[in-house]
């Protein structure tokens, strides 16, 4: 256990054994001034709780698991009878939604392009720079573009977890439209660095994949950005992907970072239904 840990366990096992044996309007006291020292702490160290959840989970995805389907069972109606208005492919299904979005969704100008450009079957990840998630389908989606000769696959910014977000994914549009052979250069940087993405943090990435930054500061701030992330935002919303990663293969919505053998299962299927 790190030092920061052991000071923050201590201190809280403190408080707990004083509250005993002190009246209550102490015990809330007590109880504020823990809250206040936990928050200073943390507010110097943003990248701590990350840290420690994503250690536990690893150490305990069997505790992970279970907190989730306690949380599923928590909310049966919203399993049961999902909100068609919120989710409009819950009453036509996902393959009405892509069909019709399909044009948007596998060749739009806006998007970025790897792969096979011809490939027989096109894998699209909506993604956003601050999820972890997304950081740790990076992997799979670069062992696809290595083994799948045909395959097209189109990357979508989606930035939905805060501003560092909607920051990074404002120079992402800007290196696409700068040189788009640079961009999964760029990608793999972001996505591999420690620590939240912003704007900062999304400029050097492009620095190191050699864009020119003065063009980027102002490309940043162009119409085709802002086209850019809407459309994928409406896409999103349209085929019913509610978090990141989201992939549509094919004619399929595949949510989550299911890893490259799930993946390469969906592409599979997605070439069997094309024939």
């Amino acid at each position: 256990m790190s030092r920061s840990v052991s000071w923050i366990v201590a201190t809280t096992i403190s408080v707990v054994l004083i509250s005993f044996s002190v009246t209550t309007s102490r015990t809330q006291e007590l109880h504020e001034q823990l809250d206040a020292v936990v928050k200073q702490y943390l507010a110097a160290h943003p990248d701590f709780v990350g840290e420690i959840v994503k250690d536990y989970v690893i150490r305990h995805p069997d505790i992970f698991m279970n907190v989730l389907v306690d949380s599923l069972k928590r909310q049966p109606a919203a399993i049961a009878a999902p909100d068609t208005n919120a989710n409009p492919t819950a009453a036509t299904g996902p393959a009405d939604a892509i069909k019709k979005n399909a044009s948007s969704l596998f060749g739009s100008a806006h998007q970025v392009t790897l792969g096979n450009p011809d490939g027989n079957v096109t894998m699209v990840e909506f993604f956003d720079y601050n999820c972890g998630f997304c950081k740790g389908a990076l992997p799979a989606m670069l062992t696809l573009l290595g083994d799948d000769p045909k395959l097209k696959v189109v990357l979508k910014e989606w930035p939905i977890l805060g501003p560092g977000s909607l920051e990074a994914a404002r120079v992402a549009v800007a290196v696409r439209m700068q040189d788009e052979g640079k961009y999964l250069a760029f990608h793999r940087k972001l996505l591999s660095d420690p620590g939240p993405a912003n704007k900062e943090k999304a400029l050097a990435a492009a620095a190191s994949a050699g864009l020119d930054l003065a063009r980027l500061q102002r490309d940043m701030e162009s119409d085709e950005v802002q086209a850019t992330i809407d459309e994928d935002s409406a896409l999103a919303r349209a085929v019913g992907i509610n978090g990141t990663p989201g992939y549509v293969i094919g004619d399929a919505v595949v949510p989550g970072a299911v890893g490259v053998a799930a993946l390469k299962d969906q592409i599979a299927a997605a070439r069997v239904r094309a024939n």
